[in-house]
């Protein structure tokens, strides 16, 4: 049996990432160590051909304006006609009305195989009290609770990641234990993970929660052997050997570490 991370670098897939600025470099980065292929493209005059192309496309409204997010609309909305993958990252929804109002439209517009954030920026998309920290949040809820009830809301797979990882169709409920407070420690980390997870859901589309449950333990796995390998010389160190773990992750490794298990 090949492990999804593994067939990753064996396929290659591209995946078409309309990012923020702050994080473009790194998520390109990220993507290559993994051995995925990514591509930036935001003109609205080319994102339909390559999304149509794509082995899977990441929104994220990081650093959103209307001209982008229109053009994320074209995007996702040619993805959902080849079938491939659109995940959202909706940053920082809850801060601002702006960011709110926006992400709520690009759900009703595009069809998402998956909506990945944090406890706050759920809960603000579903009306539910929550907490708003720059583009940081939480909320009081539990997670599996929130995130069945956006998968119900939203039609689409839920991962609310925090200090533990959810994720849920409806019916099968992962909870991940995997992961480091380092990895709050470097910009970018988070916006990475919904690139990875659309590499994850690009190659392996037969059981998509248990797919996405181990590509979240795959990635808490590279910060917490990065964090081992870093702890003694600091972040900038970390976020090298977090890239580097990334790249060589092994089988062994994933097996030793992992940590997520079915809760309902």
């Amino acid at each position: 049996m090949m492990y999804t991370f593994e067939k990753i670098k064996v396929d290659q897939p591209l995946i078409h990432c309309m990012t923020n600025v702050v994080v473009t470099n790194f998520t390109a980065n990220g993507l290559l160590a993994i051995g995925a292929s990514p591509v930036m493209a935001y003109a609205k005059e080319e994102v339909q051909d390559l999304a149509q192309i794509a082995g899977a496309l990441l929104l994220n409204i990081g650093t959103l304006n209307n001209e982008q997010v229109d053009a994320m609309v074209l995007a996702g909305q040619a993805a959902n006609k080849t079938g491939v993958p659109v995940i959202l990252d909706p940053v920082g929804a809850g801060a601002t009305a702006y960011r709110t109002e926006t992400t709520k439209r690009i759900l009703s517009e595009v069809n998402f195989a998956v909506l990945r954030g944090n406890g706050g920026e759920v809960a603000a998309l579903l009306g539910e009290s929550g907490m708003i920290k720059g583009v940081d949040g939480s909320t009081t809820l539990p997670k599996d609770v929130l995130a069945k009830k956006a998968k119900e809301i939203f039609n689409t797979i839920t991962v609310i990641t925090g200090e533990t990882d959810v994720v849920t169709d409806g019916e099968q409920t992962y909870e991940i234990a995997n992961g480091h407070p380092w990895m709050t420690k470097v910009v970018g980390t988070g916006c990475l993970l919904g690139a990875v997870l659309g590499a994850f859901l690009s190659v392996n589309k037969e059981n998509p929660v248990q797919t996405l449950a181990e590509g979240l333990a795959f990635y808490g796995i590279a910060g917490e052997i990065a964090y081992e390998q870093a702890k003694d010389k600091g972040i900038g160190t970390y976020q090298e050997a977090f890239l580097n773990v990334l790249h060589q992750m092994n089988v062994e490794q994933y097996e030793q570490y992992k940590k997520f298990s079915i809760i309902e």
